[in-house]
């Protein structure tokens, strides 16, 4: 029995949640979608959001790096609204992790409420929401055209999540489709930064903030969950329970991550957010995260919840040094650490469970967490060496990206490709 069939067992209601759509539409004689609510005449790569986005996200992440990169040498230009540093920051904000952001909920809204999933000719509108966007924050100067077509793509989104998680009465998940409104809202106040009408930094802190408090919920839902399902085949110890210390961690990240929007110089935003930051280490303390080290595609769930807790802290001591530590290193261990890794551990999983193929971690895979890990590394170095500070930044750049380029090159094919039966599961080709 899944999870929403339980809640629904528990609580008595039993007609009015529309949780076996999928299963009605089929008894209903309907035959345009198969028992997952896809549609069967629609190419595989529209038949889940993870599909495309993952897709679209890996890409954006490989290009745009590099690009910017050019862009930082005075070999490139922009001639949409944002210039230098602030385009870098939207096309990676609301390009790549916008799309990896999208790819999971429409995957897992589904799962959440028991509602048809987003397919065919509605999920292709969607993606082409999203292009429009990426041409307008690039290559759009009217500033009002280009805000116009660029919130098209996370409004549509958050309206979407929004319908299906009211009409499944999905209160549990309330808080997330809240939170896409809330990166739209950042969204559109980056534009307004860009226009010199909202002050700088705040757009980019309320985007990081939002992607933090969904590492923070839903990693910390998935990483010990997926950690006792393999754990517990083998007799061990399992990971520890949501209990108060959980609880603890979430009543202190929301506050101090909403400080740090809000009053980012204040020495009582520093303090909490280090705090924040310790009491996330704690909870991940408990997950039994040394028992899978031999199992990378859990291993590294467990270190983007680590870049997590540790770039938390270190927003903190930047705060609270006065500057001898730079807020750009805690800023890229937040975005390149975290949620680069973060990012990398559910598309890999997503990507493979939900084509039917082994969820484990081949040497490809391997080499993507490792690329990500040592670019968000030599991102973090940079600073340290002002001498090499130019080479290791290119060199950060290139190796980060990489990461995403190689999931491009190994997962692209399995996304395109129908969901496997069983019997016939494989694993993705090296280069």
């Amino acid at each position: 029995m899944s999870e929403p069939t339980r809640e629904i067992a528990r609580s008595g209601k039993t007609s009015t949640l529309d949780r076996s759509a999928p299963r009605r539409w089929l008894k209903a004689g309907k035959t345009s979608r198969d028992g997952r609510g896809r549609h069967l005449a629609a190419p595989a790569i529209l038949s889940y959001g993870f599909r495309p986005f993952f897709l679209l996200g890996a890409l954006t992440a490989a290009l745009a790096v590099p690009a910017w990169l050019f862009v930082y040498l005075g070999l490139l230009a922009p001639s949409g609204p944002f210039a230098g540093a602030a385009w870098h920051a939207h096309e990676m904000l609301f390009g790549y992790l916008a799309a990896v952001i999208a790819g999971f909920i429409l995957t897992a809204v589904p799962n959440w409420t028991g509602r048809l999933p987003l397919s065919g000719a509605p999920l292709a509108g969607l993606i082409l929401l999203w292009f429009i966007g990426r041409i307008a924050a690039s290559f759009v100067a009217d500033p009002l055209a280009a805000v116009l077509m660029d919130l098209a793509f996370p409004l549509a989104l958050a309206v979407a999540i929004a319908r299906e998680v009211i009409a499944g009465r999905n209160v549990k998940n309330a808080p997330i489709a809240a939170m896409l409104g809330i990166f739209a809202l950042a969204n559109l106040m980056h534009h307004g930064e860009a226009a010199g009408l909202v002050p700088y930094g705040y757009a980019t802190r309320l985007a990081l903030a939002v992607a933090a408090m969904l590492m923070t919920l839903i990693g910390g839902r998935i990483t010990p969950s997926f950690t006792r399902n393999w754990l517990v085949k083998r007799g061990v110890p399992l990971p520890a329970p949501f209990g108060r210390l959980d609880m603890a961690a979430l009543l202190v990240t929301a506050p101090a991550l909403l400080a740090w929007v809000v009053l980012p110089a204040f020495p009582a935003t520093g303090a909490a957010l280090a705090l924040a930051g310790a009491l996330l280490f704690l909870r991940l303390s408990r997950w039994r995260g040394l028992s899978v080290v031999r199992e990378p595609i859990l291993l590294i769930l467990h270190l983007g919840y680590l870049w997590l807790a540790f770039s938390l802290a270190l927003l903190g001591a930047a705060i609270l040094s006065g500057g001898a530590i730079a807020e750009t290193t805690a800023l890229h261990a937040l975005s390149a650490g975290a949620v680069g890794t973060m990012t990398l551990a559910v598309m890999t999983r997503a990507s493979l469970g939900h084509t039917g193929r082994a969820i484990q971690a081949d040497r490809a895979t391997r080499a993507i967490y490792w690329a990500a890990g040592v670019g968000a590394l030599l991102r973090l170095a940079a600073p340290l060496l002002p001498q090499f500070y130019v080479p290791l930044l290119v060199l950060a750049g290139t190796i980060w990206s990489a990461a995403f380029g190689l999931f491009a090159l190994c997962y692209g094919p399995i996304l395109f490709a129908p969901r496997l039966t069983q019997g016939t599961q494989t694993h993705p080709r090296a280069p």
